[in-house]
């Protein structure tokens, strides 16, 4: 998803969006929304949140930090 795309659905909960990272936008999603807030911390892939709506995005970040 692009971050200006985060920033709608952000905004959309009250949530501030100025200045914040497309990883710190969406932990404030998940953890806003009740939510582990654990954007791109997938080790080796491995994730048990099958129905986090960041998922895909989530593990090609974690594999660019990880590098």
């Amino acid at each position: 998803m692009k971050l200006e795309e985060i920033r709608t659905f952000a905004k959309a909960q009250g949530l501030s969006t100025a200045r914040r990272s497309k990883s710190a936008l969406i932990k404030s999603i998940q953890s806003n929304e009740g939510n582990f807030s654990c954007y791109a911390t997938a080790t080796r892939a491995v994730c048990d949140q099958g129905n986090c709506l960041w998922r895909d995005d989530c593990f090609i970040d974690a594999a660019k930090l990880g590098e």
